[in-house]
Parts: structure tokens; sequence; C-alpha cells
């Protein structure tokens, strides 16, 4: 869900501007659930611009304060959302945890590495949600180690339903700085993509997993 139509907009100008999205109908990526994408998301770039990770980790600062009123510790999702999460930590001067993509193989086998008590109330950082589906691992991990966990914000989102059915089912609110469709948007307004290209953006949006079959 998205919430703020200024920090959607800017989010989308900033992940185009450093070419964290990147958008190629004619030469589609692969994700590594076999689907053809003709879209590309790679926030961990942002860390490499200052000014550009400021912004981004005001923005989530601000929609967690804005969305959730009583929290104890900001965790981040391995590995994509740790640097952010651990900036947002900061700015917020909450403690900071993160989330292993699964569980350790040796040593304490932790799945969640930091110092955390029992009942805390959390809030999750992403990158990006697609499917939803590691971004609920993560939360199940949270609240297997008896974490509170009070909903997820994450830096992009795909919109597909099946993440919103995710989501519902698990009953955890989620919100997004920019979507697929105000990213696309934006990208139609500054001549990124093509008329063209807009509409191979579009089918694929409505079903993304049999597009260029």
């Amino acid at each position: 869900m998205v919430k703020d139509e200024f920090i959607a907009k800017e989010t989308s100008k900033l992940l185009l501007q450093i070419n964290a999205i990147k958008l190629n109908p004619k030469n589609p990526f692969t994700w590594a659930s076999g689907w053809k994408s003709p879209i590309y998301c790679d926030n961990r770039t942002i860390l490499s611009y200052p000014k550009v990770r400021d912004l981004i980790c005001e923005y989530l600062s601000s929609q967690i304060e804005e969305n959730f009123s009583n929290f104890d510790v900001i965790a981040g999702v391995a590995t994509g959302a740790i640097g952010i999460g651990m900036l947002v930590a900061n700015k917020l001067n909450k403690p900071f945890i993160y989330v292993r993509s699964g569980r350790k193989k040796h040593g304490r086998k932790n799945s969640v590495e930091g110092y955390f008590q029992k009942n805390q109330r959390v809030i999750v950082i992403e990158d990006l949600i697609s499917t939803g589906k590691s971004s609920l691992e993560a939360c199940d991990s949270l609240i297997e180690e008896n974490l509170n966990v009070q909903g997820l914000v994450s830096i992009f989102n795909y919109n597909f339903d099946i993440s919103k059915a995710n989501f519902e089912s698990k009953r955890i609110n989620y919100y997004s700085l920019c979507s697929y469709n105000f990213l696309i948007e934006y990208a139609a307004q500054q001549n990124y993509i093509s008329s063209k290209e807009i509409d191979e953006l579009k089918k694929w949006r409505s079903d993304p997993e049999n597009w260029n079959k």
C-alpha cells in the first residue's frame, strides 16, 4: 500500500536516476523464480549514493512514524534491507536486528541476529516486495522468536495480487514508498520508455508468470 503520492513519485525518480530500477522490455531479465521480467530492481544501489540513501531513509522513517505509534526495534531483512534498515534505526534512535534468509547452520543457529527481548514490538524493513513470500518468511522468523511484528515497510512494491493476498492471510500491515504503477507512470512522463514499451510493461504486470513465454 502506498499512502503518500509525493514520496511515491520522488522515490520513483530517485530509483530511475541511479539505475536501481532497470526497464528493458526488449531484453527481459530472468528472476530467481524463473519468471521473465522487463523490469529489474536492485535497491542495494541506493547505499552507494549518500544523498539518495539519506532521502530514502527519511521517507522510510516518516512512513514508520506516521503509520505505527508504538515500536521498540527495527528489523532489516537480509541481505537487501540490512544497510538501509540500520540507517533507519539510527535515524529513529531504535535498536537494530536483522533476519537471515535461513537459519544459521552452525554456532548458535540463529535466524535473527542482534540483541532483542521477548515481546518487543518490531517494524520490519524490506527493500522490495514481489510475491511477499520472502518478506513474510522473515516476519515468521521474528514471530518464532516471540517478537511482536507490528508491520512492514518496503522501498518498492510490484503490487501483485498474490502479495496482497499473502499479507492479508497473515494479517500483517505493510506499506511501500512507491509501487510499480507509480514507477511506470513517472518513467513514461520522463521518456524513460516508449508508448510501445509501456504496453508491454502493463501486459507483464497483469500476468508476470506467463509473459513472454
